[in-house]
């Protein structure tokens, strides 16, 4: 169990506690920014990738492939490291794996080679999960459990606000320089050439990400005695960790996060190229990925206002009913063309807004001490952001997106 640290020379405050969970909860809200900016980075560099190495649908997603599969690989080894050595210098060392991965995008271009590109998102990853799996149970313990849903739907809040405005700002750096060049008709010296130029803002850009985080990670590391961590005497094992999964609550809830998080980052990943056909807006590139910000925006709004909805309304009523919102707004986009077939699909982002947050925390009711294993395992289902996408891809390359 964790608690907050709320003596002074041996005397309870509660206003100086008050204060710390204060502080701690913004600390959590902007972590829940930082990896929600890198993870809807993705969407833009798609379709970059896409272009620069003259990749398929199938291919291109592999970048979601990539990143997402890190999920699977290091959510639970985070849970135990949270449970060893606490959420506070946990979360600072997945900032730091976070870092390293956005400076391993400079060898990535100066390589010109598709696979290290993937290999710098992996590393990337690793260090989002290892902040996600800290972030989620710690915020459900700066507060009474009855709010639970509200507050970690107002911290996905914070997050779709990273998701809006990183696709803006990363069409303008990164698809900027989209080039219209056929990379197919140049030479090797030329495509190297091209692809170096062309790569650059890909390093860049990351580089200067890699700088930000550095400085949140030694802002939270000079923070890391706010938190006092208590984990459980026993020690912990991945086996002991799949019992878990024997609660049908809780292995119900990693289904649907599974399901949830392929469906969401496929729709993402195509948003650009869907919005550039001509049978939708024809929109150019840079254009196309601005617009994927109001998918994430909507996922934004709907988030802050679903905070307050999941004060009044059953959380499992609620979920269903943005569930079936989405699924009739797919089917719209699936079968017009044109601004409604674009627009309703944007729309998306507004009901899947408290899905996440909100099947989490049904999940994870009543995990108590293993609420940093709980928040493990379930993020190990996150990996349907890796298997999900390059199936949507294969079916837009066999047929049409």
């Amino acid at each position: 169990m964790a608690m907050i640290d709320t003596t002074v020379g041996g005397t309870d405050t509660s206003s100086l506690a008050t204060a710390k969970v204060q502080r701690l909860s913004l600390f959590v809200f902007a972590l829940f920014f930082i990896f929600g900016s890198l993870t809807s980075l993705n969407d833009i560099l798609v379709p970059k990738l896409k272009s620069l190495f003259n990749l398929s649908y199938t291919e291109a997603m592999l970048v979601q492939s990539a990143f997402f599969f890190a999920y699977f690989v290091a959510s639970i080894p985070a849970g135990l490291l949270i449970a060893r050595i606490g959420y506070m210098k946990a979360a600072v060392a997945g900032l730091l794996t976070m870092a390293a991965g956005c400076l391993l995008f400079i060898p990535a271009t100066s390589s010109a080679l598709f696979p290290t590109f993937l290999g710098a998102l992996f590393i990337l990853a690793v260090g989002v999960t290892t902040v996600q799996v800290v972030a989620n149970p710690l915020l459900s313990l700066l507060g009474p459990s009855s709010t639970a849903h509200s507050r970690l739907t107002l911290a996905q809040g914070f997050n779709s606000l990273g998701t809006t405005v990183a696709p803006y700002i990363g069409a303008i750096l990164i698809l900027g320089a989209l080039n219209a060049v056929d990379t197919s008709t140049l030479s090797s010296s030329e495509l190297a050439a091209f692809l170096a130029e062309e790569a650059s803002v890909i390093s860049t850009t990351y580089a200067g990400i890699a700088l930000i985080i550095c400085l949140v990670a030694l802002v939270v590391w000079l923070q890391r005695n706010q938190l006092k961590s208590s984990p459980k005497a026993e020690s912990h094992n991945f086996l002991s960790t799949l019992d878990l999964l024997k609660q049908p609550r809780f292995a119900l809830g990693a289904a649907c996060i599974f399901l949830y998080v392929g469906a969401e980052v496929s729709i993402g990943s195509l948003m650009t190229d869907y919005l550039t056909l001509p049978t939708t807006m024809n929109l150019a590139p840079e254009l196309a990925g601005k617009h994927v910000a109001y998918y994430w925006g909507g996922a934004m709004v709907g988030r802050f206002v679903g905070s307050a909805l999941l004060r009044r309304f059953s959380p499992g009523k609620l979920l269903a009913f943005a569930a079936t919102m989405v699924i009739a707004l797919i089917a719209i986009s699936a079968l017009s063309t044109g601004a409604i077939a674009g627009w309703s699909l944007l729309a998306v982002g507004l009901f899947n807004s408290i899905m996440f947050p909100t099947i989490f925390t049904l999940a994870s009711e009543g995990l108590g001490e293993r609420a940093a294993e709980g928040s493990g395992l379930i993020c190990c289902a996150i990996v349907g952001g890796a298997i999900v996408p390059p199936l949507t891809g294969f079916a837009a390359d066999l047929s049409t997106l």
